[in-house]
């Protein structure tokens, strides 16, 4: 099978295409001949061999990757045969292996793709559109609420946007350049900017000022750094930050915005990280994770939240770095073999 697969820790360039002998999936496993594997921000930190993060480094060489869809073309001893032949999508878990033509999974791991998905858009809802359904676990969206977005054209801001105008909330949704602020309004966000544009707080600010508001209720912060502190001084009193990503400066490159008891209990603001323990505790049962993937599933089957893709020939798993690390991609990037 063909591969990308990462020898040194560096940079994108380091991710090669090359040619491997094909897995063969073992018992309770099956293998899945990759139509779309999925592409996250971490994916990134992990390649440069950046420690700290929410997954351990992999030992070398490697192939990264831990979402995958496709179709199950071989099962391993003792697996349903069922399952053969069948469309499914998979998070691997802590297993990497996705930028293949070829995956191995444990079938406790599948879920059958729904009809009206394709593989790319599974694969977004698969890990992006879990965390996005854990996200709003904690955000309670009630169609007086005002939601702040700062990252709005990504994999995850794409989602929120639609959820909340679905709810009937109004939406402030910022992105970076013309034709990103052009899909934040076409997901229909109430008022897209540019955050790039050094006026977008005055232009905010004006636009709550003109329906009564004093602030945004809540901000969906993935963004961190000095977006998300601009964003976060908009917010009304008693308004609520929800983090969940830090991209202009996270855990391994300097950590989430910080309040000080004070300034909360002066501004009536709340602040909170959700990843992790805490979303899961939100969840609960017996598979919490598991839960938020059907979750994510059953809401883009019903066309309730349609995923926004970016597509990258597998063999070009370097740009798709590049691009992801220079914010020059809307949506959830996938690569297709």
């Amino acid at each position: 099978m063909r591969a990308i697969r990462l020898h040194t820790f560096g940079p994108a360039e380091n991710l090669v295409h090359e040619t491997l002998d094909d897995p063969a999936p073992g018992p309770g496993e099956v293998r899945i001949a990759v139509a779309a594997a999925g592409v996250h921000l971490l994916d990134t930190a992990l390649r440069e061999g950046l420690e700290g993060g929410p997954a351990p480094l992999p030992d070398l060489p490697t192939v990264p990757g831990r979402e995958v869809a496709g179709t199950v073309d071989a099962i391993g001893e003792g697996t349903d045969p069922g399952w053969l032949g069948r469309p499914v999508v998979a998070h691997l878990g802590m297993a990497p292996g996705g930028y293949a033509e070829l995956a191995v999974t444990s079938t406790d791991r599948l879920h059958a793709i729904p009809e009206g998905l394709d593989p790319a858009q599974a694969v977004a809802m698969i890990g992006t559109g879990r965390t996005t359904m854990g996200i709003l676990l904690f955000a309670d969206l009630a169609p007086d609420d005002i939601a702040l977005v700062p990252a709005a054209a990504g994999g995850i801001g794409s989602l929120l946007v639609q959820y909340a105008r679905n709810v009937g909330a109004t939406v402030i949704g910022l992105a970076g350049g013309p034709a990103k602020v052009a899909h934040v309004r076409e997901l229909g966000a109430d008022l897209a900017l540019d955050y790039t544009e050094a006026d977008w707080p005055a232009l905010t600010r004006r636009f709550l000022d003109e329906r009564g508001a004093t602030g945004a209720t809540l901000v969906f912060d993935s963004v961190g750094g000095a977006e998300g502190r601009a964003a976060v001084d908009l917010l009304a009193r008693g308004g609520r930050h929800l983090v969940f990503g830090w991209s202009s400066g996270g855990p391994l490159t300097g950590g989430p915005l910080h309040f000080t008891d004070a300034e909360r209990a002066e501004r009536g603001i709340t602040s909170e990280t959700v990843l992790g323990p805490p979303m899961l505790a939100r969840v609960g049962g017996i598979n919490p994770i598991r839960t938020l993937e059907t979750a994510a599933l059953a809401e883009a089957a019903a066309g309730r939240l349609v995923p926004t893709v970016h597509r990258f020939p597998l063999a070009e798993a370097a740009a798709a770095h590049r691009a992801l690390e220079s914010r020059g991609t809307m949506g959830k990037v996938v690569l297709v073999p």
